[in-house]
């Protein structure tokens, strides 16, 4: 048995090594499954072969940064700027925006399981919360979907698409609750992913956005056949509850609120990901993820409570 000893606030505790957590935190680097598995399980081999029984999470990180060096210097600085991510004294908040349907539930929760984050809210249940407390009579726009909001506008405004005025009015509703949200998550220490339509850059206070631990993503379909066939490949979920005849019915506003968020995006310098592959997707978020609040390794940080 190799074990970790770690000191938390001034408290010392010890854990087994885990070759499972350190697959974990190498697959950052862009490795794939298998490969951070059998890297993983050299790393912990060569402990053995050293007759390591008990060594430090610091002096551990160093150890397996020395091991992927002599492998790929380019996978042990990803590695050595990811543990001064999980090191930090600040939680990290993502936020993956997007259009219906092209697929940011799906890849909240694969970068959450990417990252070892177990926080994913999305602005739909967000939503469903704003629903029970403000009626229908009082604020139709949030009853409808963001695409088809604009048909509850009772005044629709001249000088602005009334798909584009449905979607913002639907927008700013359900962005109450999103900035609950960060504001929560950032007083509690919590890491957290939020997704969904309603995360659009330029409605969020640039205040919560100017923190270097909150980061923004727009993901787009640009191909529309692609992104019809993600309906497609939804509406086969038995969860489900909209037929696929609705969404293909309002197809062109999606596309149109689509259009609206990438250019909110290219004003406010949020970047953009085409996710045509999930793989690409995900690797290009953890890699901005890195760059953006990753910075030197330091050990006089608050250490986290894993072996990785």
């Amino acid at each position: 048995m190799i074990w970790v000893v770690g000191n938390v606030d001034g408290n010392a505790y010890k854990e087994p090594f885990s070759k499972g957590v350190l697959a974990r935190s190498l697959r950052v680097s862009n490795l794939g499954l298998d490969e951070a598995h059998e890297i993983a399980n050299e790393i912990e081999e060569k402990l053995i072969d050293d007759d390591i029984t008990e060594i430090t999470v610091n002096d551990l990180a160093n150890y397996i940064s020395r091991y992927l060096n002599k492998i790929d210097p380019s996978i042990s600085s990803k590695y050595i700027r990811w543990r001064s991510v999980r090191k930090s004294d600040e939680p990290l908040i993502i936020l993956i925006g997007g259009a219906s349907g092209v697929g940011t539930s799906s890849m909240a929760f694969e970068l959450a399981n990417r990252l070892g984050l177990k926080n994913i809210i999305g602005t739909d249940m967000i939503r469903e919360v704003m629903r029970k407390i403000v009626s229908k009579e009082l604020n139709p726009v949030i009853h409808k979907s963001s695409f088809d909001a604009y048909e509850s506008i009772r005044t629709p405004a001249i000088r602005v698409d009334a798909v584009i005025e449905g979607f913002i009015s639907h927008v700013d509703v359900v962005n109450v609750g999103v900035e609950a949200i960060i504001e929560r998550s950032i007083k509690e220490g919590i890491s957290t992913i939020i997704e969904g339509v309603h995360i659009v850059p330029g409605f969020i206070r640039e205040d919560l956005l100017e923190k270097g631990n909150v980061i923004m993503f727009t993901l787009t379909v640009d191909d529309e056949e692609t992104h019809k066939q993600r309906f497609y490949t939804r509406c086969r979920q038995p969860w489900v509850k909209r037929s696929l005849e609705h969404y293909m019915e309002n197809f062109g506003t999606i596309r149109k609120t689509q259009n609206f968020l990438v250019d909110q995006a290219n004003i406010h310098n949020v970047h953009v990901i085409n996710n045509a592959d999930f793989r690409n997707t995900i690797d290009l978020m953890v890699n901005d993820i890195i760059e953006k609040f990753g910075g030197e390794n330091d050990d006089n940080q608050k250490g986290v409570r894993n072996n990785d």
